[in-house]
């Protein structure tokens, strides 16, 4: 397990998920990946940080009873200043959903929209860095945004946080990694009419896991579902799944 440090500009650098029943969710999540809990900020209600070895690795809050917003995992991109990136996606065409507003003393943050329509988070740290630890079982590796065409949307993020682009060279996937900082920190997957209708564009985060298809057949006796079967493609070995509430995220074994 390696530690993280301050994160550059624009990396995922933590990941929460907003439920209607965070008892449940925190046993779920618990029995599938070895996690412990312990009090987060509260400024937007109960909320608490998921722990692997004492080093903090996600968050779980609730949703407001009288919201009916989707519950799904929602990665933070790291900002210097989360003021300024908030009026730079705005000029951009996103929007400003909460804040900006402080965490206590761990940082500051604000929960907005690209242009393409899904949801993501900024977070400017103080404090809490974000994600302590990464590459063992249960902890996040990787982020995926899935929208409908990835060409205006890319844009977007390239110019609110100065992204390097690579495009995947196959002829038929649209499909493209975003660079910051000289590293692969995430990537856009354009699937055209296979989007989701009741999801629409939407962020995905991956779980590293030691067994793909051992964590699979956990989701399930848990209460979970299979979203898509797991399967070898160039990141490892992987499978979609959702939770009790419906988030959905990846398991991965990673390859190598």
């Amino acid at each position: 397990m390696t530690e993280a440090t301050r994160h550059a500009p624009g990396t995922p650098c933590w990941v929460s998920l907003m439920v209607h029943d965070p008892d449940a969710t925190t046993d779920f999540y618990g029995a599938l990946f070895g996690w412990e809990f312990h009090p987060g900020p509260q400024q937007l209600g109960p909320y608490v940080r998921a722990l692997l070895d004492g080093k903090e690795v996600a968050g779980i809050g609730r949703l407001p009873a009288d919201q009916r917003l989707p519950v799904a995992w929602t990665p933070y991109l790291a900002a210097p200043d989360v003021n300024r990136t908030a009026e730079e996606l705005r000029s951009c065409g996103g929007t400003v959903g909460v804040g900006p507003l402080d965490a206590e003393d761990a940082g500051r943050l604000a929960i907005v929209t690209d242009t393409a329509g899904a949801v993501f988070g900024l977070w400017q740290a103080a404090g809490h860095l974000g994600v302590a630890a990464h590459g063992t079982h249960g902890t996040p590796v990787w982020n995926e945004l899935v929208t409908a065409d990835t060409s205006v949307v890319v844009k977007f993020y390239r110019t609110v946080f100065g992204y390097e682009e690579q495009r995947d060279p196959a002829a038929d996937t649209d499909r493209t990694t975003l660079i910051a900082d000289g590293r692969p920190v995430a990537a856009v997957r354009g699937v055209g009419r296979a989007l989701p209708r009741d999801r629409g564009s939407h962020w995905l985060t991956w779980f590293e896991v030691d067994d793909v298809d051992a964590a699979v057949g956990r989701v399930v006796e848990l209460g979970g579902r299979v979203v898509e079967a797991a399967a070898d493609g160039d990141r490892g070995r992987a499978a979609t799944v959702a939770d009790p509430e419906g988030a959905v995220f990846t398991v991965v074994r990673t390859a190598g």
